[in-house]
């Protein structure tokens, strides 16, 4: 299920923004905001297909998780850029690239490496590179304000230093259901995960300064780790009282329901969008996800 704004922009021909599958956006809603992707890809273990991020509905892919499926990632690639830059740049586009998190992904280096070499191609053109040091609805939320900049009319060079400037107050805050989807990517020991396990122990997590998935702390049970994450807005919120609020899940809308209550309890605030954690952060966050995404003083 998702949710998000009716939005009314006028497209811009001038320059063009990308991001990369790993904002989990909506392709709707990315269509909307004249925002243009490349696809990280995922695979099953012992199976030889690769799908990309919307190749198999979030429902099906969470299933199969639950079923024992182990899901393994891959960043895209410099031919995946360079194949969807090109067009844009022949078209006579400039390009403002936002790329995942350099800290969790060699997506970003990838499209670093495609734009230096098109700009030796088509002089005449511009491609800027910016990591966003963000994950999922975080990614998604500094990819939304960056467009509502550009709709302002602000300028590739402005939009690029605005992300710059932005990029450390998008506040990322994480709980999982399962540990030893964390366990597999080495966020905890097979320990904790078990211990954590046997006593209903959640993480509240959040995505640092370089970009990466940090474990803050940790709490007995799933609905005050919910509630943990809601304090965050009062506690670092740059305006607890305005929004815009992001919210991705590993299907889980239950959970959804539940925070968005105690956000609109405790703050009056409406969440602005609501979508799937993707396949490929989903494969290593696994089934039952809850992230909460809103602009703060610091991380």
């Amino acid at each position: 299920m998702y949710t998000y704004p009716t939005l009314e922009w006028e497209v811009s021909d001038v320059y063009r923004i990308f991001a990369d599958s790993s904002c989990d956006m909506p392709p709707e809603v990315l269509e909307k905001w004249g925002v243009s992707t490349v696809n990280l890809t995922f695979h099953f273990e012992g199976e030889e297909r690769e799908y990309a991020n919307n190749q198999m509905t979030f429902g099906d892919f969470y299933k199969r998780l639950r079923e024992g499926a182990v899901a393994k990632t891959s960043a895209a690639n410099e031919a995946a850029f360079k194949a969807a830059f090109e067009p844009v740049l022949q078209a006579g586009e400039d390009i403002l690239y936002v790329a995942f998190s350099s800290g969790l992904s060699t997506t970003c280096q990838s499209g670093a490496i495609a734009a230096e070499e098109l700009t030796e191609q088509y002089p005449d053109r511009k491609i800027t590179v910016v990591d966003s040091l963000c994950a999922s609805g975080g990614y998604g939320l500094l990819v939304y304000l960056a467009v509502q900049r550009r709709e302002a009319g602000e300028t590739l060079e402005q939009v690029a230093q605005y992300v710059l400037d932005t990029r450390l107050h998008l506040a990322h805050w994480f709980t999982v259901e399962d540990l030893q989807f964390l366990k597999r990517g080495g966020r905890v020991s097979a320990a904790a995960a078990l211990l954590g396990g046997l006593l209903g122990i959640k993480p509240v997590m959040h995505v640092d300064d370089e970009g990466k998935l940090t474990v803050v702390t940790k709490v007995r049970g799933r609905r005050t780790s919910l509630q943990a994450m809601a304090d965050k807005i009062g506690e670092m919120g740059l305006d607890p009282t305005k929004g815009p609020i992001f919210i991705t899940h590993g299907d889980c809308m239950g959970d959804v329901e539940i925070l968005k209550k105690m956000i609109k309890d405790k703050y009056g605030l409406g969440v602005d969008i609501v979508s799937y954690v993707g396949t490929v952060i989903g494969a290593h966050s696994g089934p039952g996800t809850m992230a909460l995404f809103f602009l703060a003083k610091e991380r």
